[in-house]
């Protein structure tokens, strides 16, 4: 395979402020076609980003013998449709978080995965942040050695503010309606909380899935509390991965920059890794190492692909693993976990 030719599905903002001037600027891609159920918009976008082929919905995309692979971004009900079809037609998909709404549907497209011969990726892009990519060999380093002790603690903190960075004044708008989708929430969920729910699993299933990388957790997790105000989205959940401490400390904060950081403590310091706004174009994320004993340090290190942007690495991630075949490292049987954490979450908080 010379270039991966790819599908995208979804003409939207993260279409437009993101994933399309990425994978059009790899060279090992070509974005040959174009989904979109606006027609203005698909036009207009496809003519900005040069994709010659425009359809109107994703199951014609996935008729053109010509695509190699898929990405979506769009509506949470949509995507998750529209990756589940296509992974059933055997094709490589990368989609945007969260995988899904509900365990149910993101079980069903592992189900089509399996059945169809296709693989998934979720673009938790700081996995793929150069920064981070940093921290967690230093953690891991850490861990081996035991220089610092026992890693006993992480601390998940993400309070927003502005992700946009000031980089979304060129996306291109039209007064076409918006397609209408219901929310697809859990079905012991009470109305009340249908929309807190997905703003809560949205926003923060980041914080969880980087916790459960940075810890080497997978499938090793328990909630043993949480602690949310009555807007569903405001407070404090206890976890325990992988036999470690886990908080996740969520709110809504208005601020000119992003608030957000992960920090993973030993019992003779710590290593913290704080995110720039997401948008933030070629700024990777900060790394504090800290060093307790006779004479304490401080060591801010930086990578040696730090001025870079996580969303162009885990693009350039998944077309180096569909060409190569090599797994993904956000793959969609390790993310699964992270619907499930939140449902857990919900129900633990509920009392359900």
């Amino acid at each position: 395979m010379q270039k991966v030719r790819l599908g995208y599905v979804g003409a939207g903002f993260m279409a437009q402020a993101v994933h399309l001037p990425n994978f059009t600027a790899l060279p090992d891609c070509e974005v040959v076609a174009l989904a979109e159920m606006r027609p203005q918009l698909a036009q207009r976008v496809a003519e900005r980003f040069g994709i010659p082929r425009v359809y109107t919905t994703h199951s014609e995309l996935l008729l053109d013998p010509d695509i190699d692979a898929v990405a979506v971004s769009a509506h949470f009900v949509h995507q998750a449709q529209v990756a589940e079809d296509a992974l059933r037609a055997g094709k490589p998909v990368y989609m945007e978080k969260p995988m899904a709404l509900t365990v149910e549907r993101a079980e069903r497209m592992l189900q089509a995965a399996r059945e169809g011969g296709g693989r998934l990726m979720v673009a938790y892009m700081k996995r793929y942040d150069a920064g981070i990519e940093l921290a967690k060999q230093i953690i891991d380093d850490y861990r081996q050695s035991g220089e610092l002790g026992k890693l006993f603690y992480l601390r998940a903190r993400c309070f927003g503010g502005n992700w946009t960075a000031g980089n979304s004044g060129t996306v291109i708008g039209t007064d076409e309606p918006y397609p209408s989708a219901p929310l697809e929430v859990p079905e012991w969920l009470p109305e009340r909380y249908h929309q807190s729910y997905t703003n809560y699993l949205q926003v923060f299933t980041h914080n969880v899935n980087l916790a459960r990388w940075l810890l080497g957790a997978g499938d090793d997790w328990q909630v043993m509390s949480a602690d949310l105000d009555d807007d569903g989205f405001t407070g404090v959940a206890v976890l325990k991965m992988g036999g470690v401490r886990m908080a996740l400390e969520t709110g809504s904060l208005a601020a000119h920059k992003w608030d957000e950081d992960t920090q993973v403590y030993f019992q003779r310091g710590w290593v913290k890794v704080t995110s720039p706004s997401l948008l933030l174009r070629n700024a990777c994320a900060e790394v504090e190492v800290y060093r307790a004993g006779d004479t304490p340090e401080y060591l801010r290190p930086f990578p040696k692909d730090g001025w870079s942007w996580s969303f162009q690495r885990e693009a350039q991630h998944f077309i180096h693993c569909v060409r190569t075949g090599e797994p993904f490292r956000s793959s969609g049987e390790d993310t699964v976990q992270d619907v499930r954490i939140f449902e857990a979450i919900y129900r633990k908080w509920l009392g359900i």
